[in-house]
């Protein structure tokens, strides 16, 4: 065999988003595998919603005014947008762009207008995951208990849930969120699946020829 360094196998990464009616646990989800995937990075939103006290500029939103969003949509800065719950969403495009490119992965918290935007778009870049709750009555239990939004706001997200789920079937992944630990397992599962994929492999067949001795 010539002696040829080993040639390095790349990986262009991928999007990944998950989806879910309000309260199925998505959020905490997607923190917990954040946390446990260095490969993957969060994909952090543009928004008009006004920040919770639990939130924090540049890390769980961009918060704007309606102007600016306008703004950003007339110069083409979104991958996607939306408006959900009275208030717009939008997917920075450049810096996913940038993460894509060297390999990084990116989580999407959006919900399935948003990720028929991005499949219009995505180019075998897009992996999609529908989280659905146990039942209707846990899902109402989490949003009462979490104890974020006033009592109008649960029951309009208890009124568009069942429009929320009628999309499950335009989703690559379905997962029933039963328990947290579980659902946790399972998406860490479709991740490392999706990055073996041949396609997210690039120099792969050099590295072959490589190993036949062909370079």
């Amino acid at each position: 065999m010539k002696n040829t360094p080993r040639p390095t196998i790349n990986r262009r990464g991928f999007m990944l988003v998950l989806s879910s009616p309000s309260g199925t646990g998505k959020t905490t989800i997607a923190r917990k595998v954040l946390e446990l995937e260095c490969e993957l990075e969060l994909s952090i939103s543009v928004t008009t919603r006004p920040m919770r006290e639990s939130e924090k500029e540049g890390k769980d939103y961009y918060f704007v005014n309606n102007e600016i969003f306008s703004q950003m949509i007339a110069k083409g800065e979104f991958l996607e947008h939306a408006h959900v719950y009275g208030y717009s969403y939008g997917t920075p495009k450049a810096c996913i762009e940038k993460l894509l490119a060297s390999g990084k992965d990116v989580l999407f918290d959006i919900d399935w207008q948003g990720t028929q935007q991005l499949k219009q778009i995505s180019t075998g870049d897009l992996v999609s995951v529908f989280l659905l709750p146990p039942t209707i009555q846990a899902l109402e239990e989490r949003l009462h208990s979490r104890a974020e939004d006033s009592l109008e706001t649960v029951q309009l997200r208890m009124s568009k849930a069942a429009d929320e789920m009628s999309h499950w079937a335009e989703y690559d992944y379905v997962i029933v969120n039963h328990t947290l630990s579980e659902s946790i397992q399972i998406v860490r599962s479709i991740i490392q699946a999706e990055r073996l994929k041949r396609r997210r492999q690039i120099g792969l067949a050099r590295f072959v020829n490589f190993l036949r001795g062909e370079e």
